[in-house]
């Protein structure tokens, strides 16, 4: 507040600060991310998907916006894209993170789509993997897959090259989601990544299109 005010005090604010104009960075979507992971400290179960997509917009859906801005926006149109794709990223890590958060007793998974596939809470705290886990797991994966494709429709070709970075994190994050499925979703007892070669690999393929 007191950086947006134009009194930096801390020493990241005040090297933040010159560069709130030049990158037109919105100090209500900063204070949006605070939101996000104060959130985090008071909330570890979501009834639904409104609700978790909510939460989603604060913590990765801004950061979208923020770092398209940097990288560089002619068209408004860009910013729905960075939204959309942000929260691509995140439904992403929310998948492969099931069982890790689970361990720290959070659910980040609707109770409601819980429900819908006969999946407990228990099941997701006790790691317990079954036939309706995999279909709960499907579930996410297509919703989130649809996010990325929903995304990708929504970026002007003349930002197109500039938004590489987050283009490039897409494929990184789409193969992810691709290893999870083909790993059968067993995401309760491990944390399936991407190996840096392969990140790197994905990443350049991906700049090199332009």
């Amino acid at each position: 507040a007191s950086m947006l005010a134009g009194n930096p005090s801390h020493p990241v604010t005040r090297a933040l600060q010159p560069h709130l104009l030049s990158y037109k960075l919105d100090g209500q979507h900063l204070q949006a991310i605070i939101d996000g992971m104060e959130m985090d400290l008071n909330q570890t179960r979501y009834l639904d998907y409104p609700g978790l997509k909510q939460y989603c917009w604060h913590v990765a859906s801004v950061v979208g916006i923020l770092s398209a801005s940097i990288f560089g926006v002619t068209q408004p149109q860009t910013l729905q894209f960075a939204e959309k794709l942000g929260l691509a990223f995140q439904l992403t890590n929310i998948i492969r993170d099931v069982g890790e958060d689970g361990r720290k007793g959070r659910i980040y998974l609707p109770v409601n789509e819980l429900q819908q596939f006969h999946v407990t809470a228990a099941d997701i705290l006790n790691a317990r993997h079954s036939e309706n886990f995999e279909n709960l797991m499907r579930f996410q994966v297509a919703r989130a897959q649809q996010m990325y494709d929903e995304a990708f429709a929504l970026l002007p070709k003349e930002d197109h090259r500039a938004q590489r970075p987050g283009l490039m994190m897409a494929a990184i994050y789409r193969a992810l989601l691709n290893e999870i499925e083909r790993d059968g979703y067993h995401v309760l007892n491990q944390r399936i990544s991407l190996t840096p070669i392969r990140k790197l690999w994905l990443a350049w393929k991906t700049y090199i299109r332009g």
